[in-house]
């Protein structure tokens, strides 16, 4: 891609990907030779299975001891029969959280600022509680209101930003700044005393830009681009701020609402990420994460040290996903799979993503999915289990 677009250029319910609106098409999986030359019939079922089960479309690639294969299935865009292009780019919502969680690691690396600093120290127009933390931050334990909505286990809702339904439609290409998402959570109630418990906030990602922007003095953007993207040859991955865009090749996607009492489907392709900022606008390839996780996680981008903090799991995390660490989920899919599996996953209005990783780096998943126009909700947890099976445990 053009580095020109990275200076021009998910939310999460609650963690990762979340509910996708997705059409019930049918697809046929289309496989480019893994390195070994070999065809892979399981991978490509488990692609063609999410599309059946009610998803537009989807791009998965893998890469293990066979070698490295990728294939798609479903369509790339509605209403047409061309599949999901293999390179295409696509939204990672909260995946996008991992490499903010990289970046704060690589000032902790150099001495800027300490994983027990506190917040307030760093940026403080804010006034934040001095006891929150970079720590706290990066693993969801600072009690920040998150500024897209709280939803409480007794079905209470306190809400935020609006990132659905026909508010979201009307805005969908309005621009928020980072200070303004912030201030909006600070002047509700905090969900707990800093560090008392664990809540997935989007605002933690937020404050976690603008942390490193004031320590380093230049945008956010840039600086992931200088430290992490440019390093590893990310020329498919950017933050775009308020870019709207997609590059080129892309599947398209697709947000189903409810107006007036009458459903509607939208190409929400184009949307302008900043609600979310860097809690989850980025935008990558599945070659790109395989790409950077792999080297993340086999010691290639953070020293030993912070890459066993970033593991470290808070017990009170557990989720879909497993436990959360700094930036990333810790998931044990048994003795029978390997063990421990690595991953952060995401989703936004229309676009979902994946990327896991074996703690050694070796073996890596990274896809995409794309939603249409029916939903798909309740069918994602067997999906993803069984397709973590097939590409883990080879069952």
């Amino acid at each position: 891609m053009n580095t020109s677009l990275r200076g021009t250029k998910n939310i999460v319910r609650r963690a990762g990907v979340t509910a996708l609106a997705a059409a019930v098409l049918t697809g046929v999986a289309v496989p480019t030779a893994s390195a070994a030359g070999q065809d892979r019939p399981d991978l490509q079922r488990a692609a063609q299975e999410v599309v059946d089960a009610g998803f537009a479309g989807m791009q998965l690639r893998v890469r293990d001891e066979r070698g490295e294969w990728t294939g798609s299935a479903g369509v790339r865009e509605l209403g047409g029969t061309a599949k999901p292009p293999t390179d295409g780019h696509f939204r990672v919502g909260s995946t996008s959280k991992n490499f903010t969680a990289t970046l704060v690691l690589k000032l902790v690396a150099d001495g800027r600022i300490g994983l027990d600093t506190p917040v307030a120290g760093v940026l403080p127009r804010f006034g934040f509680d001095r006891r929150i933390t970079v720590r706290m931050l990066l693993q969801h334990t600072s009690g920040l209101f998150n500024h897209t909505g709280e939803y409480f286990p007794d079905g209470t809702i306190v809400p935020g930003i609006p990132w659905q339904g026909q508010e979201w439609v009307d805005k969908r290409f309005h621009t928020y700044q980072p200070e303004e998402l912030v201030r909006l959570a600070l002047s509700k109630p905090p969900r707990f005393e800093p560090g008392a418990g664990w809540s997935y906030s989007n605002t933690n990602y937020v404050v976690a830009r603008l942390l490193v922007e004031a320590i380093t003095g230049h945008s956010f953007a840039d600086e992931l681009d200088r430290r992490i993207l440019r390093p590893l040859k990310l020329r498919d991955t950017l933050s775009p701020g308020a870019w709207s865009g997609m590059p080129k090749p892309y599947a398209h996607a697709y947000y189903t609402y409810e107006d007036a009492g009458q459903q509607k489907t939208l190409d929400v392709t184009h949307q302008n990420p900043s609600w979310v900022s860097s809690a989850g606008d980025m935008i990558s390839t599945t070659k790109d994460l395989q790409t950077y996780f792999s080297a993340l996680q086999s010691g290639k981008i953070l020293p030993t040290w912070l890459l066993a903090e970033m593991r470290k799991t808070d017990p009170r995390s557990e989720a879909l996903f497993g436990l959360y660490g700094l930036g990333q989920f810790s998931k044990d899919l048994g003795p029978d799979c390997g063990g421990v599996v690595l991953s952060h996953n995401g989703s936004n209005n229309g676009y979902g993503a994946l990327m896991y990783s074996t703690p050694d780096g070796s073996k890596t998943m990274t896809a995409s999915i794309t939603s249409g126009a029916v939903a798909a909700d309740a069918k994602f947890p067997e999906l993803l289990d069984k397709l973590l099976k097939t590409v883990f445990c080879g069952k």
